[in-house]
């Protein structure tokens, strides 16, 4: 498979082609592109939307309900939405037919995060391939030539709603109900124009569909047993009251040692509802796994994280560590690697040393070259010069980290915004410094305090 980022036409096809209609190749027989997600997994948004997972990228034209295109016709209303309960989605003519050519092989696009290794070298499709490795035979036998499957989901990650106490510089108000409050203090109109799921009308709808189907699905699968895997994600999810309940109840049931739990969590707060995570839930539990979302230590990632005071996470995550055991219990550090990320390296290496845990890695990536969030802004030469540095400096620390230091190397390997978006690249990028420079008037922070750390990339800042 080609490491060359595909263009607009590879990357969007027509729509009901398929070149290999009928064909079925298995994983052992060459199959490179099959995932078993669709076969046992479901991805719910805080706004209702339904997706093959949390990297998957669906075409707009996808569903009719798909929320990142809502915002485009100030005109929509009650009903508009589309959405639909799991049954519906699941042997949908959608779903069917992303099984069909996944079983044949096809690179869809769709899954281009882990066909181009978009931002991490770990792919989402290795993680659900490893856990069902002993089911993809079953996945082809209970699958009809149409894509209908006899499988039922056993692999949950509903993002039940927005809610986080945290105002992540890259992420925004669909996933954060601090960035949302923010957005409606200073630019209360873009709910009527733009980000219309946020209009009290449509808000309401979305939460009715919440309480009348989500919940509903979500507590009979666990009622049922049928779990084999939650993903915890938000938003926050330590703060969602249905965590607790959830995570409770399936030890009340006694089968947590059937079911393999992920999280990722700011970990700002481990204490929610009387309940400690790791004291009262995750104690009673075999298999876990927290990655920590963290983007920088100390100064560098109380800027990027708005919300974050970094002795209490530190803290936090020395309690988890107390509860992990091997490869049955793990508490990891998920480094997101930003540009003012960039310039905390040395200190985001010290904690995870000092911790006595790896750090995991992935980039930003710019879907445009608006997003001055990613690494990938910078100039060829300057974000080359500052990985060899970092890892010419630490070489000798960086053994316990191979992801980090895998996604270091990466970024050599993968395009600037310039190499990527030769035509309008410079202009994108000053589209993006005014919104950097908004969130830092509205905030009152400053990027430039971070940026100083390195003259050159100063430099190069106030030049855009």
């Amino acid at each position: 498979m080609s490491d060359r980022f595909p263009t607009a036409d590879e990357r969007w096809p027509r729509q009901g082609v398929m070149s290999n209609m009928g064909k079925r190749l298995k994983p052992n027989e060459g199959n490179k592109t099959f995932c078993m997600a669709p076969w046992t997994h479901t991805y719910l948004s805080p706004q209702m939307e339904r997706r093959l997972c949390c990297s998957s990228r669906e075409e707009s034209t996808n569903f009719k309900q798909y929320i990142d295109t809502i915002p485009t016709d100030p005109n929509a209303k009650k009903g508009d939405l589309k959405m639909r309960t799991l049954e519906q989605h699941w042997n949908s003519d959608y779903m069917k037919d992303v099984r069909k050519r996944l079983m044949a092989g096809e690179e869809i696009p769709q899954c281009e995060v882990c066909n181009y290794k978009l931002l991490s070298v770990a792919t989402y499709r290795t993680h659900f391939n490893t856990l069902y490795q002993s089911q993809i035979d079953e996945a082809f036998e209970k699958t009809r030539d149409d894509g209908h499957t006899d499988m039922q989901v056993t692999s949950w990650d509903y993002r039940f709603n927005n809610l986080c106490n945290f105002k992540c510089r890259m992420c925004g108000d669909m996933l954060s109900s601090s960035w949302e409050a923010e957005t409606r203090m200073h630019d209360p109109e873009v709910y009527e124009k733009r980000h219309i799921w946020g209009r009290p009308d449509i808000k309401a709808e979305i939460e009715k569909f919440h309480d009348q189907h989500v919940i509903k699905e979500f507590s009979q699968a666990i009622e049922e047993k049928s779990i084999k895997e939650i993903y915890w994600c938000g938003g926050e999810p330590l703060m969602w009251k249905i965590h607790w309940e959830s995570m409770k109840r399936i030890i009340e049931l006694g089968y947590q040692d059937e079911v393999s739990i992920r999280y990722n969590s700011n970990m700002s707060r481990i204490d929610y509802y009387g309940m400690n995570l790791f004291d009262d839930i995750l104690d009673k539990y075999q298999y876990w796994n927290i990655l920590a979302s963290i983007d920088g230590a100390g100064e560098v990632g109380e800027y990027v994280r708005t919300g974050l005071k970094w002795d209490e996470w530190f803290k936090n995550m020395q309690h988890g560590l107390k509860f992990t055991k091997g490869k049955m219990r793990q508490l990891r550090m998920d480094l997101t690697m930003t540009l003012p990320g960039m310039f905390g390296l040395e200190e985001m290496l010290d904690a995870g040393e000092e911790l006595g845990i790896p750090i995991l890695a992935k980039r930003v990536f710019g879907f445009s070259p608006d997003n001055l969030w990613s690494p990938m802004c910078l100039p060829r030469k300057i974000l080359d010069r500052i990985v060899d540095d970092f890892l010419a400096k630490n070489k000798k620390r960086m053994g316990r980290h191979t992801y980090f230091y895998a996604a270091l190397q990466d970024l050599k390997q993968k395009p600037t915004y310039e190499e990527m978006f030769p035509d309008n690249w410079r202009e994108e990028l000053k589209k993006g410094k005014k919104r950097v420079e908004y969130l830092d008037k509205i905030r009152r922070t400053d990027i430039k305090q971070i940026l100083k750390r390195d003259n050159e990339v100063l430099q190069w800042w106030t030049s855009i």
